[in-house]
Order: C-alpha cells, then structure tokens, then sequence
C-alpha cells in the first residue's frame, strides 16, 4: 500500500508529489492521458509560486527555460501604442513546468503512471483503493484529486461544484509559429470594435501562444478554432501583412467558469487546484493557486501520516483553503471585468488583470 495515490500529472499534482516525494512519503501518481503534451496552456509562475517551489531544488531548471522579464506591446486598431515591462515573475509555459517536476519527481524514484483512467474509488478506517478501467487496483492510506476543472475524483465522491458557467465561449487560443513577428514582446494587439488578438512568445521554444476573441460565422456562431481562423483573425486585428501562422500544435475555446467545491475533504480524499475551483483566467492565477494548494496539502499529508491525529492535519488543509478559493473566485472575476474595460483603451492591455500596476 502506497502513502497516498495522486490522481493528475498537471502542476498541482506533480507539485504535490515532488512535495511528499522529498518529505519521504511513498507516492504513485496516475494520469488518464496517454503521454505529456506540450500545450503551452498556464504559462506564467509568480513570485509566490518560485517561493515556495524552492525547497523542490528545481528554481535553476525552471529559469533556464523561462524568462523573468517580458514586455507587454500594445496596439490599437493596428497602430503601437505603448510598451509595458512586467517583472516579478518567470514566463514559462506550463508543458514545461511540468516537466521539470517530473524530473525532479523521477530523482526520487517516482514516475508518471499514464493510461491510468480512475473508474471508482472506495475507502474504509485504514485506506482505500482506487479503481482502474483496466481492471487494476491501486491500494494507499489517501488519495489526493488533483485531475482538472472536470475532476473524475469529485464527480465520483459526489462533491457539488458550485457557481455559474457562461453559455458562450468567448475566447480562442492555441499555440502556433510566426515566423517574422519579433520574440520580444507579448504583442497584444486591441480594436475600437471590442475584439482583439493577443501573441505571447513561450520562451525556449518557437511557439507564441494565440489568443483571440472569437471568429462568427454568417448565423453569429462561433467557428470552431483552427489554424484558417486563428489567421483570419490575426489579420483582421494585427493588421501585419506578411506573417504566415503555422504549425497549429493546440487548438482550443475558452468560455468563463466561476466555480468552487463545496469541501475539499472526503474522507480519505482530498481535492486541490482546478478539481477544487476554476474562476477567469484574468491575472494568471490558475496554475500558481493549484501549485500553491499542492504545496498546503503536502505539508497536511506529511503531519497526517506521520502520527494519529490525521484528522486534525486534514481538516486544517481544507479550512485553510477553501476561502482562499471563495476569495479567488471573486478576485479573479473583479480583475476580469478591469481587463475586459482596460482594453477598450488605446495603450491598455492585460496589466490590468495584475496585483499592482506594471511599468511602461
């Protein structure tokens, strides 16, 4: 019987697992993908994040890779406006963070079990077992959900996932090439008509992670995203003759979730980042707050199974970190609604989704 059973190889879970990994617990970590991707998704740790990460001994790896330093340059209907430089932080994308961790997790023996789809988990006063589709069992004194906004660990412990989802997808994104558009800046380019295309280089790589507000068609539906689109697109905001996007590697939609467990604690299991709460993407708080629900769960794993007061450690994770996620929820929305007015203005971009005004 292992320690505890992670279920999610994104930054939470391999965060959590580097965490219990290093303290001495025995950990097995199951994903239902098949292999990594490499989708740039998150990409962005702040300050906090590195912080606490330290101890993890991977701070070198994550900035050789990553930038700590990026320029926001912003454009209205097609013409520079204004440049913005945001410190503080490391731009990264997230296929990449979570490599390092799983890295820094094979050191200690462990490795990413992939093709390991959850059916079902029991428990009883000792342990648990988590049920595989291909029939196996994986025994543990706890089992942590770690597995993303449409969590298989909550949807089998019947936790409600409270709050709104938007009826509409509002946002396209992907990873791409541009051969010809300058790495040294997050291009970010807005129109008077309310739409915009935003390009963010992810360091180390020749990708830029495209964003954009939908493509309609004739009926005003949004057209599924595609490279063709993600172009039109381009064109029609960038206003850049000559780039060519290629190389579509992740082709996604984004529609707003504002949504929390209603308890992070189920006995056995637990629950942390996008399984616990998923909220607007404004500020880039999504992969930091699981990192940081990771490392909080860590610490309450590690007291738990190393005396009998487990119950105590236990509930002192979720009490501690479930209004942490009512408060991200509604922080996150407020900065989304300061973004979305922010970028009406010529000059104004995403800096207005972040804790203190950046400096142009």
């Amino acid at each position: 019987m292992t320690d505890v059973v992670i279920a999610g190889s994104g930054p939470t879970g391999l965060t959590l697992a580097c965490d219990l990994a290093r303290r001495g617990a025995a950990v097995r970590v199951i994903e239902q993908r098949r292999a990594p991707h490499r989708e740039s998704r998150g990409k962005g740790l702040d300050a906090a994040s590195l912080q606490v990460l330290e101890p993890l001994g991977i701070a070198e790896r994550m900035a050789a890779t990553g930038s700590g330093v990026i320029t926001l340059r912003k454009y209205f209907d097609g013409a520079h406006v204004r440049d913005t430089e945001v410190v503080g932080g490391l731009l990264i994308g997230q296929w990449r963070v979570e490599e390092v961790l799983r890295e820094r997790l094979s050191e200690w023996g462990v490795n990413v079990e992939y093709g390991a789809r959850l059916t079902g988990i029991d428990q009883n006063g000792s342990g648990l077992s988590a049920h595989l589709a291909d029939g196996a069992v994986v025994r543990g004194r706890y089992l942590a959900g770690c597995d993303g906004g449409h969590s298989t660990v909550r949807e089998l412990l019947g936790i409600p996932f409270g709050g709104s989802t938007a009826e509409e997808e509002v946002m396209a994104l992907g990873d791409v090439t541009a051969p010809g558009l300058s790495r040294e800046f997050w291009h970010q380019w807005f129109s008077s008509d309310g739409g915009g295309v935003l390009m963010c280089p992810i360091p180390g790589t020749e990708i830029f992670q495209f964003q954009a507000s939908r493509e309609l068609d004739e009926q005003g539906e949004p057209l599924p995203p595609s490279l063709e689109s993600f172009q039109r697109l381009f064109d029609r905001h960038a206003r850049v003759p000559g780039i060519r996007l290629g190389q579509a590697t992740w082709l996604s939609a984004w529609r707003s979730n504002v949504r929390m467990a209603s308890r992070l604690r189920e006995g056995r299991v637990l629950l942390a980042g996008d399984a616990a709460h998923v909220h607007p993407i404004a500020g880039g708080l999504g992969m930091n707050t699981g990192i940081r629900d990771a490392v909080a769960l860590g610490r309450a794993l590690a007291a738990a199974l190393g005396g009998p007061a487990g119950d105590r450690f236990l509930d002192t994770y979720e009490s501690e970190r479930l209004p942490v996620a009512a408060a991200l929820l509604e922080d996150t929305a407020e900065r989304m609604e300061r973004v979305l007015a922010a970028v009406r203005e010529p000059g104004r971009g995403t800096e207005a989704g972040l804790d203190r005004p950046a400096a142009d």
